[in-house]
């Protein structure tokens, strides 16, 4: 073994190596160690959230507005029913509503609630003893009432949800009947046909 090949491989055991292993134990620390985010495929601007940031009601009702979502987008969206969204398909007023409501009103909502629950970690809260701080962690979005109102930042962002939820049921109400309407009307058509 040559001098200069004894070099490169000091400079790779001693040198790349560990670099590299602290470099994938860093990245792997924080990986592990990250919050988990939350994932809405129709709704991807909620994305940047911490899934411990919300309460739990609330991630379930995102849950159901984001499946209700998914599916009005492809009803109202995908008028040449080819199972994509492009630019072939022709616009309605409903998707536009739809995509509004997913893509703005929801995510403002949900950022207007985390900045209540954020004006409770103000750097000159008073520190809350541990046994009690479960209990105030989230303690002025959801048991102070808001001015004018009886509702705490709480029930006001599951207002909204409830609201959003209501019309997308309305919405698939809706679609599920006029698509049964065009069923029993392909069926009269049929029977009338086939009788002559």
């Amino acid at each position: 073994m040559t001098q200069a090949t004894a070099i490169v491989l000091m400079f790779i055991m001693y040198g790349l190596l560990p670099a590299a292993g602290i470099y994938l134990g860093y990245r792997g620390i924080k990986k592990l160690t990250q919050p988990k985010m939350l994932e809405y495929k129709a709704m991807p601007q909620l994305g940047f959230i911490p899934e411990k940031s919300l309460p739990p009601e609330v991630k379930q009702k995102l849950d159901s507005i984001n499946d209700k979502g998914e599916k009005l987008k492809m009803l109202y969206g995908d008028t040449n029913n080819d199972g994509i969204i492009d630019d072939s398909d022709a616009v309605t007023e409903t998707y536009i509503m739809i995509k509004n409501v997913m893509d703005t009103h929801i995510p403002e909502a949900v950022a207007d609630y985390r900045r209540l629950h954020d004006l409770d970690s103000a750097p000159n809260k008073t520190v809350v003893i541990s046994a009690e701080k479960s209990s105030a962690e989230s303690s002025r979005a959801d048991t102070t009432k808001i001015k004018n109102s009886d509702m705490t930042g709480r029930e006001a962002l599951l207002e909204v949800l409830n609201t959003v939820e209501t019309q997308f049921d309305d919405l698939l109400d809706a679609a599920y009947h006029q698509d049964g309407q065009k069923l029993l009307a392909t069926n009269r058509y049929l029977q009338q046909r086939f009788e002559k």
